[in-house]
């Protein structure tokens, strides 16, 4: 505890945004550090995660979750070391990961953390990404409700983020081709050079549809969904018979308040005979480490590779959530604190 700084920064949310969230939505508070109760601990958090999912937990909008309250530290995947506990099940310099917030220092009786990250080998900053809530979102969503099979054909949009070109090697791994769609000739170039993508198409080309059919002879079996909107619509088409459509994330759609229109999909379904399922990674908490005991190894192996964008200072928190839905970030996205 020595040496600890006098306050604990931290990002609230300031006023509530309609669609995506923008830095004047926040501000930044001190307040004092928190001391733990018999039954808690004190986290310094290090890393602080930057997700797409945050802009649902502050939109007023029906979601999976409570939207964060006004005044209320921003809800947010932090990475830290426990530096004080009172907790019969952790110990002084122990890593976690949970939903610690954006702040310097969380106290947290356990029920929100999420794991000890116990892969000391590794940085601590995967726990955010390809070894925590991306990861395992890939993982799961592409395991249990893609089901993907040797020959199948599996298309990912944002094939170049965290979740995205997770989904994309584990696909490859599994003996599919896989066809990423993503923002750009950098991203574009990122899915085949550096996740191993069969191909990968830039959904700005006016000759999208025409590239995607081409890199899809064979149709699409799997359709892993971070976007929804324009790009769902041009690959649902190509769907084969008894196809699996995963929605994952919707970035695409800056707000759902008028709710946008676009083509009906329930013909292709039905001639299709396929399936189209939404996934929470909520539902597999209590899999976590299955996950983990698969994509670690490969992550050491140098089978799964990863790109991580990492910002430093808690002040650079509260844009950072618009330039994920700009396609700025070229990685997973972090904070990392200032005394790390």
């Amino acid at each position: 505890m020595q040496g600890r700084q006098q306050v604990n920064r931290q990002v609230v949310l300031k006023e509530r945004p309609m669609g995506i969230p923008q830095a004047s939505h926040f501000a930044l508070r001190e307040a004092a550090i928190p001391e733990p109760k018999d039954g808690e601990i004190l986290v310094r958090n290090l890393y602080l995660s930057v997700d797409p999912a945050m802009r649902g937990w502050v939109n007023a909008a029906a979601n999976y979750s409570a939207p964060v309250a006004i005044g209320e530290v921003m809800r947010a995947f932090s990475a830290g070391r426990v530096i004080a506990s009172r907790h019969p099940d952790y110990a002084e310099g122990d890593l976690v990961m949970g939903l610690l917030g954006w702040q310097d220092y969380a106290v947290s009786d356990g029920h929100d953390i999420r794991r000890k990250v116990r892969e000391i080998d590794l940085p601590l900053s995967l726990s955010l990404g390809v070894l925590g809530l991306n990861g395992v979102t890939a993982y799961f969503a592409l395991n249990a409700c893609g089901e993907p099979k040797p020959g199948n054909t599996v298309v990912v949009s944002t094939a170049a983020g965290a979740v995205g070109s997770v989904a994309g090697q584990l696909a490859r791994h599994q003996g599919c081709r896989a066809v990423g769609i993503a923002g750009g000739e950098d991203k574009t170039r990122l899915c085949v050079e550096e996740f191993g993508y069969d191909a990968a198409l830039d959904y700005h080309s006016p000759q999208m549809a025409d590239a995607l059919a081409a890199a899809c002879p064979e149709g699409v079996d799997v359709y892993f969904d971070n976007t929804s909107g324009r790009i769902s619509d041009t690959v649902i088409p190509l769907i084969n018979r008894h196809a699996r459509i995963v929605v994952c994330g919707t970035a695409s759609v800056a707000s759902w308040d008028p709710w946008p229109t676009g083509p009906r999909i329930e013909r292709h379904l039905l001639n299709k005979a396929a399936r189209m399922q939404g996934f929470l990674v909520w539902d597999y908490e209590h899999r976590y480490e299955e996950a983990i005991g698969v994509l670690a190894p490969l992550v050491r192996q140098g089978k799964l590779r990863y790109r991580e964008e990492i910002l430093d200072g808690i002040e650079a928190a509260p844009g950072s959530i618009a330039d994920l839905y700009q396609g700025k970030n070229m990685g997973k996205r972090l904070i990392r604190l200032e005394d790390v």
